[in-house]
């Protein structure tokens, strides 16, 4: 029974942390729809930013909300440079509509090898806030820390307040419109290109939570070359089109879904199933429901 719940709780602790990544994607498709494969490289850069904060101030509090500061500066910054000019072209027929996304893979390149050159190819390391020591039932130990469960509730409050912007707010309405229809929402006034920019903020603020708590759920270390950010990305994109990718909540069920079901496939199939896995699941909900759990089927156009 005590493995059973284990292996429950470690697949809540990991989904949650798929669940963030997943929410970065989904707030960059929701604003722009294109999908950043860049995210991985920002969620690095970020939580080096809170390393950063963590060397010279001592303190997880600090170091959190810098990253996620850090990690919205930059992802502004690319959407300033970059993709707004891919996206125009694109838009104008200059170039192909799906050249901003291979571009999103090129700048993964580019971050990483900029993290590479600035703080080289060690391991660095940041450390919890929270004891990751596992609760005690009677002589049992749960895999449910004070850390895992500060990640949860994280997960939780981060997905109630941007449900609260998108739902119940006028820039919520805004960055709808303008991933939608962008000509329809410049003649209503709301200025498209500052929407985006703020869309993808957003999506680098959350990345940057997931690539903290990603590294202090680990053993705390981490360095350009972690395999840990790219199988974050692979999980978070997974857990976007699994949930829906126009659904906030959906990223949130998606990101739990995958992180109880490769849980329970490692525990009692096999460990060696780790990376098929995720795609099996995949295929499993495309084949069954490809607009995802949570997605809404696309209108059909005479």
């Amino acid at each position: 029974m005590i493995q059973f719940i284990n292996t429950l709780l470690i697949g809540i602790t990991a989904g949650s942390i798929y669940s963030l990544m997943a929410i970065a994607i989904v707030l960059v498709w929701r604003s722009t729809r294109v999908i950043n494969f860049a995210q991985a490289g920002m969620a690095l850069l970020s939580t080096y930013f809170g390393y950063e904060a963590m060397v010279h101030l001592n303190s997880f509090w600090i170091a959190l909300p810098v990253a996620m500061a850090g990690g919205a500066a930059v992802a502004a910054f690319i959407e300033l440079v970059f993709m707004r000019f891919l996206l125009k072209r694109s838009a104008h027929g200059a170039i192909s509509g799906v050249a901003p996304i291979i571009a999103t893979l090129g700048l993964l390149g580019v971050i990483r090898a900029l993290t590479s050159s600035i703080w080289g190819g060690q391991d660095v390391r940041i450390v919890g806030p929270v004891s990751n020591v596992g609760y005690s039932i009677g002589a049992n130990t749960l895999a449910f820390s004070p850390l895992k469960l500060l990640i949860l509730v994280t997960v939780i409050v981060l997905v109630l307040l941007l449900s609260l912007l998108f739902q119940k707010s006028s820039i919520g309405l805004s960055l709808r419109a303008s991933a939608f229809s962008p000509e329809i929402a410049r003649l209503s006034g709301i200025r498209v290109d500052a929407v985006r920019t703020l869309g993808w903020s957003l999506a680098g603020a959350s990345g940057a939570v997931a690539g903290m708590f990603q590294t202090v759920n680990g053993n705390g270390s981490f360095s350009p070359d972690s395999i840990e950010f790219s199988l974050l990305l692979v999980s978070g994109f997974i857990a976007a089109v699994i949930g829906g990718l126009d659904s906030l909540i959906g990223a949130v069920i998606g990101g739990l879904v995958l992180g109880l079901v490769i849980s329970f496939v490692l525990m009692y199939i096999s460990s060696s199933l780790f990376f098929i896995a995720p795609f099996v699941i995949l295929l499993i909900v495309l084949f069954l429901r490809p607009q995802g759990i949570i997605g809404a089927k696309a209108a059909r156009r005479a």
